[in-house]
């Protein structure tokens, strides 16, 4: 054989045509009070990988993206995760926005799911391992008034936790004044510090508010009364943050509303956020949210991930915040003072159970989790819109 012709030879033959994508197929579903849209990916030899989607009333349009990248997907390797990731972001002239991101994170997490299953190895193993063997995570709760907000947290605390978040007065309102929230807002805070002084207590203001308002709220306040303020204001234009940030000295939980690493970029290089809401089901799955992480370690920054949906997004979310070392709660929604429904049995017979106050880490090949697919695609998504706010005056406000 000729030295010309044995450089051309490949080193290895042929590939493992079983890994192939034999289809993805998006299922839009009813899970407790709400829909979840859940991506199920099928290989050749019969392997299944399931991911979930964070976009929530924007079920449809999410789907009919996925059903465009089946079409180029269908036959590719499914192990080649990070170049399908690259591909499905790149195979439009207009990259990025949170329609194709929330689209490609439920594809990254179900072709996980399927390589750890195949491996016969968890997911964070590959992520390189897991760094923690439990999660902590922190509880929410939405109370009427000051004495109901401390007799959950009391729960909360009775528990296990050692973090909590509130919601602001009037958070479930209709007609939601910013201003007029403010003051009753301050007081219950103010009367939790006082009552559990150890407590790490945060406020997800939703982004309803202006740097004006916001900065009100932190002079209601004794200084130390609140540990992080999440999502204060909309996160378009940083300027903003920074301007936020000359006004109180509270630290930032941001991230969730991201869509991508460059989103994140500005808000880790000029110090803007203390804590990174990331949602891996958003953001662009396993692929782009450790990328996010490495960086948001450079700056000495924390995940805070945001995780509001169901079992698939808990399961993702527990091994990407096992994996990394710059890590403090993660988001649960399955608190003694919530009942949603968001990871029901019957639908989930096998999922990461909390326990107590966090999340073991769980072992098992892929996810750790079994969909009883039967009874999942019996049930029927809703028509939903998230809530359409007003003020007072009647002009609209954020949600």
């Amino acid at each position: 054989m000729s030295h010309q012709s044995a450089l051309a030879t490949p080193l290895v033959t042929g590939r493992d045509c079983a890994a192939d994508i034999a289809r993805i197929e998006a299922l839009p579903v009813r899970v407790g009070g709400r829909n979840q849209l859940l991506v199920r990916i099928e290989t050749v030899d019969g392997l299944v990988g399931w991911g979930e989607s964070g976009l929530s009333s924007r079920e449809d349009a999410v789907s009919a993206v996925i059903a465009d990248f089946a079409r180029f997907l269908r036959g590719q390797d499914s192990r080649r995760i990070g170049r399908i990731w690259q591909e499905t972001y790149r195979s439009q002239y207009f990259e990025g926005g949170r329609v194709l991101t929330a689209a490609i994170s439920a594809i990254d997490i179900a072709l996980h799911d399927l390589l750890g299953k195949r491996l016969d190895v968890p997911v964070h193993q590959l992520l390189g391992g897991k760094q923690r063997d439990v999660v902590p995570t922190f509880a929410s709760f939405l109370a009427a008034d000051t004495e109901q907000a401390l007799a959950d947290t009391a729960t909360l605390v009775a528990a296990g936790w050692d973090c909590v978040r509130i919601y602001p007065e009037g958070f479930d309102s209709e007609i939601f004044d910013p201003r007029a929230s403010l003051a009753p807002t301050a007081r219950t805070l103010t009367a939790l510090r006082g009552a559990f002084p150890k407590l790490c207590l945060g406020i997800d203001l939703h982004s309803r508010y202006s740097p004006a308002e916001i900065a009100s709220l932190a002079g209601m306040m004794p200084p130390g009364t609140v540990d992080f303020l999440e999502e204060p204001i909309r996160s378009e234009n940083p300027d903003a943050y920074a301007a936020l940030r000359r006004l109180t000295t509270i630290p930032f939980a941001i991230g969730e509303e991201f869509a991508s690493k460059w989103q994140a970029q500005p808000f880790i290089e000029r110090h803007l956020t203390q804590y990174m809401r990331l949602d891996i089901c958003n953001i662009g799955g396993f692929t782009e949210a450790m990328k996010v992480a490495a960086w948001c370690e450079t700056h000495y920054v924390d995940l805070m991930p945001h995780n509001p949906l169901g079992p698939v997004c808990t399961a993702a979310s527990v091994h990407m915040s096992a994996a990394v070392p710059n890590f403090s709660w993660l988001e649960t929604r399955q608190s003694p003072v919530e009942h949603l429904g968001f990871h029901d049995k019957r639908l989930f017979p096998k999922q990461v159970e909390l326990q107590g106050a966090v999340y073991p880490v769980p072992d098992s090949p892929g996810l750790g989790i079994e969909i009883d697919e039967a009874a999942l695609r019996a049930t029927r998504p809703l028509p939903v819109e998230c809530p359409h706010l007003r003020r007072p005056d009647g002009s609209v406000t954020n949600w």
